[in-house]
């Protein structure tokens, strides 16, 4: 790692306030994490989220705000989901792809409206169903009409502030804002992993601790790998006459991403995925056959 470039960078005024911006804005994200809903036993949901695998890595998405239902504990995820929601309209609505395609600058901050308006109702319906779960399955107690509500506005204003956070994040900052409130979200339990292999470390781990840590610097250098590949497509303009003189004629290349979407199909897949089974736990307490419908679902 070479130092000089790191001090350089903090030398630089511009670059500097940004850095700093988003890691105010880091921990901004951080301290609401760790805001808690009133009435909770967090134990519980511990121990239940870490049986959930589903559940377990949605909440490693949130960066520890989902176990114990703090008031960020959505993230962004219903923003994303809106997002998805979106583009596949785009194939149905032929008035909403052409605003998002052919409107330029406008259309697509229009579009971004949309979503950003859309992301209200998901947030409450996945906050609901997250609720609806919790309650079914007793780690959570019985929530009344009133503290229920109370208790979906504020997680959908906590989804509402960290949209908001992110965009601010990728208008001041540096890099995506979304991307890096979940990046955010992920390192954040890195500290409490390393402190938990230290208190329960004996000889018997070494071998097994130094293969994790090979392989975690092997897949991170490989994702590095084939984010920054490019594929070079040869391009080569045709030569123009103009009176006595030739243009063009000129050989260049086109690079081209070899991996252009990066990690946003995974976030995506992850929100479609977890979308059904918020819905089929509403109708779970159901008799007949939508309540075998949705029970099939959520075993899924």
């Amino acid at each position: 790692m070479n130092w000089k470039n790191i001090i350089r960078v903090f030398q630089i005024p511009d670059l500097r306030s940004k850095i700093l911006f988003v890691l105010a804005a880091f921990l901004v994200f951080r301290l609401m994490a760790n805001i808690t809903i009133p009435s909770i036993d967090t134990e519980k949901l511990q121990a239940f989220f870490g049986g959930n695998q589903l559940l377990g890595l949605l909440n490693l998405f949130t960066g520890g705000a989902l176990d114990n239902l703090s008031i960020v504990m959505l993230g962004v995820g219903p923003y994303i989901t809106a997002t998805i929601v979106l583009q596949l309209l785009t194939m149905i609505f032929p008035a909403l792809e052409k605003m998002y395609k052919e409107e330029g600058e406008a259309g697509r901050q229009r579009f971004n409206q949309y979503g950003r308006l859309l992301s209200v109702p998901f947030a409450f319906v996945q906050g609901y169903g997250l609720l609806t779960l919790l309650t079914r399955q007793q780690v959570i107690e019985p929530l009344s009409l009133l503290p229920t509500i109370g208790v979906l506005l504020t997680v959908t204003a906590g989804t509402i502030f960290l949209m908001w956070l992110g965009e601010l994040i990728s208008e001041k900052g540096i890099g995506n804002g979304v991307s890096l409130i979940i990046f955010a979200g992920i390192v954040a339990e890195f500290p409490t992993s390393i402190r938990q292999l230290f208190l329960a470390w004996d000889a018997s781990r070494l071998l097994p601790t130094v293969a994790f840590f090979a392989m975690s610097l092997f897949i991170i250098a490989a994702v590095v790998f084939i984010t920054e590949a490019r594929r070079n497509v040869p391009v080569s303009y045709a030569k123009r006459v103009r009176g006595n003189r030739v243009y063009g004629g000129v050989s260049t290349y086109l690079p081209l991403q070899i991996n252009p979407a990066g990690v946003i199909p995974i976030i995506f897949a992850l929100s479609i995925l977890t979308f059904p089974s918020m819905i089929a736990s509403f109708f779970a307490g159901a008799g007949g056959v939508i309540g075998n419908v949705a029970h099939s679902i959520q075993n899924f």
